[in-house]
């Protein structure tokens, strides 16, 4: 019996479509799709109980070939009746006398911000789950800063995100070991790519992608695959016919945007 093509995807991705289209177009094709914390993937994928995953980038790339797919908004967390709820966009500089509930090693342009103070008691905060630190959130002890794939995989009644400016956007991203040949690993990267079932495996070789992705930055290349674009236009672009949005400030240099 063929062994199954194992894929695993980080939270808040949603690899359906694809997983959709491999079972139509290789039914007698195992595959395994299972989620995986950010932490364990990479190391899934070097022990070789992975084939490929889906990951947030930037990632250590020795031995990997990775592609860049596409960018998420990044949004602030913050419990319903907190004052950012009223505005549709922040800075991240409006968020400097916000206590952080997570590493600030992930949000590098708050710890920029942020006073002494401020650091401090976020560094007392023990370390936490993203779950853990939303349900923190949600108390009104302070804010979260996740892609918006994520604040939607966890979201909870009593708490609201909102789109954060002056913040990196996150990047997912397609990896696989340079010394895994299996065939199936450039169907898969076929399908990812949106590539036709009539496209020839010829039409763009493994090696073409590997090629690709040994070139290519973790931030390069914004959507290469149709799915992404689709994503990004669909969390980016404002209704149709949308009345333009107030702009409200708290204080001097305050660039948040305020709600209907």
């Amino acid at each position: 019996m063929t062994q199954a093509f194992r894929v695993e995807f980080v939270p808040g991705v949603t690899p359906d479509k694809w997983l959709r289209t491999w079972a139509t177009r290789f039914p007698e094709a195992p595959l395994e799709a299972t989620p995986v914390d950010d932490g364990e993937a990479l190391a899934h994928l070097r022990d070789g109980s992975a084939s490929m995953v889906l990951v947030r980038l930037p990632v250590e790339r020795d031995g990997l070939h990775v592609i860049p797919l596409y960018e998420e908004v990044p949004v602030v967390v913050v419990a319903k009746e907190h004052v950012i709820a009223a505005f549709d966009e922040v800075d991240i500089a409006d968020l400097a006398e916000e206590v952080l509930l997570q590493d600030p090693a992930q949000v590098p342009e708050w710890a920029q911000v942020a006073g002494a103070d401020v650091r401090e008691r976020a560094a007392a905060m023990p370390p936490m789950t993203t779950k853990q630190a939303i349900s923190v959130a949600a108390a009104g002890s302070g804010i979260v800063v996740v892609p918006l794939s994520v604040a939607r995989l966890h979201h909870r009644k009593d708490v609201v995100h909102r789109p954060v400016t002056g913040v990196a956007p996150s990047g997912i991203g397609l990896a696989w070991r340079v010394d895994d040949e299996d065939p199936r690993i450039e169907d898969f990267i076929g399908i990812v790519r949106g590539r036709t079932a009539r496209s020839s495996r010829g039409a763009q070789p493994a090696t073409e992608d590997a090629r690709e992705a040994r070139g290519s930055g973790d931030a390069g290349g914004r959507h290469t695959s149709s799915e992404g674009r689709r994503q990004d236009r669909g969390r980016t672009l404002p209704q149709r016919g949308a009345a333009p949005r107030r702009r409200a400030s708290r204080g001097t240099g305050s660039r948040r945007k305020g709600r209907r």
